[in-house]
């Protein structure tokens, strides 16, 4: 029987070898797939996995060839991972720049040169997208775009006018959670906030279901907030995937409590921005909108007063000069009505010497009369009015200054005059303050413009 020809594998193995490195040798490739089998060899720095792609419909395996990574693709492997905030790992699809290789003793390989984080970021944009669209879509009742501007159930509620019991959710190691706490905490107004902490892993897009439950738990626990503070560190952009989340996004729309969020980023948006009632850029900035907020509220009562002791004191200076009219008229009406008399009596007197039996008897009486209805129509008269001056009198001791300071009024004098209006004070400008009890000297450390007013300091 006659031997078949037949050539060693390793003779095989080269001719393939060398027909692949003539084809292939110089060329390299952008290719997309997703990356299964991964492993890394930390004290060579090698990465080694497969590349796979699978038909859409049937998820089926279509291709599949081994690929590793090591010297400066190593390298734009960790730029990946820094730039996207996407770790290199299974089951991530990758735009990925490759040689072809041969070796007879590994078979068929692909070295990774390259990879493009835009493809993965762009990916992620693509998905935030979609997102957005199915909200307003599926949701027309809580969620519409106008203008390009999204309006939710919980954007159009109303803040209260002090800001005061707070529901956090946040994860509990988080620095952004211990700046927001300090900031609130150590305010320069002294105002008190009692904060409910639930804490949640913020991180992560397969923790969006336990971070709904928390939105549930504060519902759930009737206690009535007066807002919903969502707060989180900064990270790599792929580390906010939690807040791009549908159902998570969607439950922050329809909420029926104000959400206040600072997610610690500072270029885009996330979704649960753009659906909640106040976005911040960070938590110490979303502490800074609760006290400034109170402090809004603060200064409108503070400007009420003022106008109420101006009022006051525009009343007193009204009564006061009534006060004085009345006066002024009852001295002029008295002289009058004496001098009247006066002249009746000098008539009198002149009829009493004509004939003056029959004249003084009939004046006698006339004057008797007269002198009878005098002092009636004086005690009546001076009666009455001593009932009007004790009246103005007593309003004019109810709205006296001293009075009014007794009540927890003060008067704020600049350079010795009652200070009417804001424009004349300064900051650094010393005032005096007069209560009740004492006079207080005091320095303006800033003046905010309140009720539209603006001015200068």
């Amino acid at each position: 029987m006659a031997t078949q020809p037949f050539i060693k594998l390793s003779e095989l193995t080269g001719q393939i070898q060398s027909a692949i490195s003539n084809v292939f040798g110089a060329r390299t490739f952008w290719v997309i797939a997703d990356i299964t089998n991964y492993t890394y060899k930390q004290q060579t720095n090698y990465h080694y996995f497969e590349l796979v792609e699978k038909d859409k419909s049937s998820a089926r395996i279509v291709a599949k060839v081994a690929g590793r990574a090591w010297g400066n693709a190593a390298v734009n492997i960790s730029n990946f991972e820094r730039v996207t905030g996407q770790q290199f790992k299974n089951d991530i699809n990758v735009l990925i720049q490759v040689a072809v290789q041969y070796n007879p003793s590994f078979g068929l390989q692909l070295n990774l040169l390259d990879i493009d984080t835009n493809f993965t970021l762009g990916k992620f944009e693509q998905q935030r997208k979609e997102t957005l669209d199915r909200l307003v879509r599926d949701n027309p009742s809580f969620i519409q775009l106008v203008n390009g501007q999204y309006i939710t159930r919980n954007s159009q509620l109303l803040l209260p006018k002090v800001l005061q019991r707070i529901a956090v959710i946040s994860s509990d190691t988080s620095a952004g959670y211990l700046d927001f706490r300090h900031t609130l905490e150590n305010n320069t107004f002294g105002y008190h906030f009692h904060i409910d902490d639930y804490f949640a892993l913020v991180q992560g897009e397969g923790n969006a279901k336990d971070f709904i439950a928390k939105l549930i738990a504060v519902y759930g626990s009737g206690i009535p907030y007066d807002a919903l503070v969502i707060i989180r560190g900064g990270g790599a952009q792929l580390d906010f995937l939690i807040f791009d989340n549908y159902e998570l996004t969607r439950a922050v729309a329809k909420f029926p409590v104000p959400i206040i969020t600072g997610i610690g980023h500072q270029k885009n948006e996330t979704i649960t921005d753009l659906m909640a009632h106040t976005a911040a850029k960070t938590p110490t900035k979303v502490a800074e909108l609760l006290i400034a907020h109170n402090r809004n509220f603060e200064e409108s009562l503070l400007a009420l007063q003022q106008q109420i002791l101006i009022k006051t004191f525009q009343l007193l200076s009204h009564h006061k000069e009534q006060l004085n009219r009345l006066n002024q008229v009852t001295i002029n009406s008295v002289q009058a009505h004496l001098h009247e008399q006066h002249l009746k009596i000098i008539n009198l007197s002149g009829m009493m010497l004509v004939r003056p039996k029959i004249i003084i008897a009939n004046r006698a009486k006339d004057l008797s009369n007269l002198v009878a209805n005098m002092k009636s129509f004086n005690r009546i008269y001076f009666a009455n009015k001593r009932g009007y001056i004790g009246h103005y009198l007593s309003v004019v001791r109810l709205m006296s200054p001293q009075n009014i300071l007794n009540k927890g009024f003060a008067i704020v004098r600049i350079n010795g005059h009652i200070a009417s209006d804001a424009v004349a004070i300064t900051a650094g400008a010393e005032l005096t303050i007069d209560m009740a009890a004492a006079e207080i000297k005091a320095q303006v450390l800033s003046k905010s413009p309140k009720n539209g007013r603006e001015f200068e300091l």
